[in-house]
């Protein structure tokens, strides 16, 4: 009958015959081996959390000059308006309803679309009721006056639109 290989001795076990002195350095090198693959993973693990730091940081001041530069042509016109105030009234306003128009597209271009909510039914989570009115045209609980438009929506809403809602004739 053939004899059988001998299974490879376990990292973790020692043959029986084996000088004690050389498995403790044959270990000893182990751990150093490892302490140095622990450390390079902690040195790794701080630089990422370097350059995760200045990416936030970066895309921080990105997203502020865009923003900016959305509002420009706004400020631009407002100062044009000025300009023109002891002028024609009327194309002051006219100016003045032209730069409004601006400043809401350029909330609905940074992802905060103006809402109206007029005939909608009232939403506690997107719109805030500031009053009450008797409305025989409206079902209660439907909004029938915006106070204060609303700018964006869910998780993205800057502010919920301050509307009159209809009640019930009493």
């Amino acid at each position: 009958m053939p004899e059988r290989p001998s299974a490879p001795a376990d990292e973790g076990q020692a043959e029986p015959d084996a000088d004690p002195s050389r498995r403790i350095a044959q270990l000893e090198g182990q751990v150093g081996e490892l302490d140095d693959r622990w450390r390079r993973a902690l040195a790794d693990l701080d630089n990422l959390r370097k350059w995760c730091a200045r990416e936030v940081d970066r895309a921080r001041v990105d997203e502020r000059a865009r923003v900016a530069g959305e509002w420009l042509p706004v400020v631009d016109n407002l100062e044009l308006a000025l300009q023109h105030a002891s002028g024609n009234a009327d194309a002051v306003l006219e100016g003045v309803r032209a730069v409004h128009e601006q400043a809401v597209g350029a909330l609905a271009r940074l992802g905060f679309v103006r809402q109206d909510a007029v005939g909608e039914p009232f939403d506690p989570a997107r719109h805030e009721a500031v009053g009450a009115i008797a409305d025989t045209d409206a079902p209660p609980g439907t909004v029938v006056r915006v106070v204060r438009p609303g700018y964006g929506e869910g998780e993205r809403q800057l502010r919920p639109a301050a509307v009159v809602v209809a009640k019930r004739d009493e």
